[in-house]
């Protein structure tokens, strides 16, 4: 369902108040492209009217259920633009409920919040119940999340130079800009904004860090994250020599791209078409992971071996766990795989590689980057969740170099075999794809976060 540009504004108005509408001056793209680029509620009212909001849809997620998907213009470029998006429960349909408890949930790479955290809503084989967004609203919390820039860059595209620049601190701008805007939607008039915790996973979660990290430097009052849930990710100099060495290697060779001018992440054009080849033509030889695999087997080796996908850090790290004869995958142990084929179809196809580079320079131990030197002054409480066959207990490390300690740390490791086992184990997207991660995963976060 669509709104006109000209009810998109009377609505938005009318939803964050009368009271934020202003003599403010219009913001500029330079504003609008700052980390307080709606650091204050009557910018961002007068934002809406100077229409850096583009649209606004509602969806029935199910009875009693609504997503909201707010499109916001972030800067002066074609694609400085993210979706803002509200699952929640309603009292009647387009009147959410007041007063539930908020939380705001990052993606990592590849998918955007629908691919992440919505999958089952486009899936043929699974019930539209297996969402971790639709199992946290029906728990009655305000679950809000964001599309970062790139989810949304047309699959045709071919200059990326738009890109060159985009990186962790473009991503956290955004996430700050998102929390500040849910907070006004939530309470309008509330000129502070709202803090409210913050869920990210995989590449989200170093979003999460390098987030918090730069708040550490703002006054109490003017941070956006209450408490902080990472998911299976670390943003730390690895210990690991083995792993350090890659991480260096890969950093060595993206960052020369990236210097070249190639910009662009494209994997996401590999998993959207391993995904889509393995459900239509399951049983055809692959032509895009080659030796003798059919189109399933390349979709399941990219899911349950995710490892053999360069670069390689982790010589265990897997999507979801599977089995094997020999090398050639045969299925998945925790996950449906045809689920998990709609969810790599469901792929957006391009990235910026700048937060990629930036992570991987963080692992390596150089160059020296703005985004963890103060996470010893961090105290918001915090809930590690690992998979032991993604990155599992190499996230403890970033966790314990945080200011939290005691009583508001706490973890959820998921593992089912030995260490030795790992390559086998619970994997990186079994933790939202798994059959039964509403019943061994997702309650242990509702829980935590119904408390913080």
């Amino acid at each position: 369902m669509r709104f006109p540009i000209k009810w998109v504004v009377c609505l938005l108005l009318c939803v964050v108040g009368p009271a934020m509408a202003s003599e403010a001056p219009s913001p500029g793209p330079e504003d609008v492209s700052s980390t307080d680029a709606f650091s204050d509620a009557e910018g961002l009212a007068e934002s809406f009217t100077a229409g850096w909001l583009l649209d606004v849809e509602r969806r029935e997620v199910e009875a009693g259920t609504g997503e909201y998907s707010y499109t916001v213009r972030v800067g002066s470029g074609a694609y400085d633009v993210i979706i803002l998006h509200r699952v929640v429960a309603e009292s009647s349909p387009g009147r959410p409920r007041s007063g539930l408890k908020p939380v705001f949930l990052v993606h990592g790479d590849l998918w955007g919040f629908r691919g992440a955290f919505l999958p089952s809503l486009a899936s043929t084989v699974v019930p539209r119940s297996k969402s971790f967004a639709l199992y946290l609203a029906r728990q009655g919390l305000d679950v809000w999340g964001i599309d970062l820039r790139w989810v949304h860059v047309p699959a045709n595209t071919t200059d990326f130079s738009f890109m060159q620049n985009w990186n962790l601190e473009t991503h956290v701008q955004d996430v700050r800009a998102g929390l500040f805007l849910a907070s006004q939607v939530r309470r309008p008039g509330n000129l502070g904004g709202e803090p409210m915790p913050l869920l990210g996973w995989s590449r989200g979660a170093a979003i999460g860090y390098a987030l918090l990290n730069a708040e550490a430097k703002l006054p109490a009052n003017e941070r956006r994250v209450s408490a902080f849930v990472p998911v299976d990710m670390a943003l730390h100099e690895l210990e690991d020599k083995s792993q350090k060495d890659a991480a260096c290697d890969a950093y060595n060779t993206l960052s020369m791209l990236q210097l070249s001018g190639v910009y662009v992440e494209r994997m996401g054009e590999t998993v959207r078409a391993l995904g889509v080849l393995a459900r239509t033509e399951p049983s055809k030889s692959s032509e895009i992971l080659l030796g003798g695999l059919t189109n399933r087997e390349a979709a399941l080796l990219a899911g349950s071996a995710t490892f053999m996908l360069p670069p390689t850090i982790f010589d265990w790290y897997h999507f979801t766990g599977g089995t094997f004869s020999g090398m050639t995958p045969t299925g998945l142990t925790w996950t449906n795989e045809n689920f998990l084929f709609e969810v790599m179809a469901q792929a957006s196809p391009f990235q910026s590689r700048g937060e990629q580079v930036e992570t991987l320079a963080l692992w390596c131990g150089a160059p020296t980057l703005p985004y963890i030197d103060r996470l010893s002054h961090v105290k918001v409480p915090v809930l590690y969740v690992g998979a032991a066959g993604g990155m599992g207990r190499v996230g403890f490390t970033t966790l314990s170099e945080l200011g939290t300690k005691g009583k508001d740390v706490s973890t959820l490791l998921v593992q089912h075999l030995a260490d030795s086992d790992r390559v086998l184990d619970f994997g990186h997207s079994d933790l939202f794809l798994a059959t039964d991660a509403d019943q061994q995963v997702w309650p242990h976060i509702a829980r935590w976060l119904a408390s913080h």
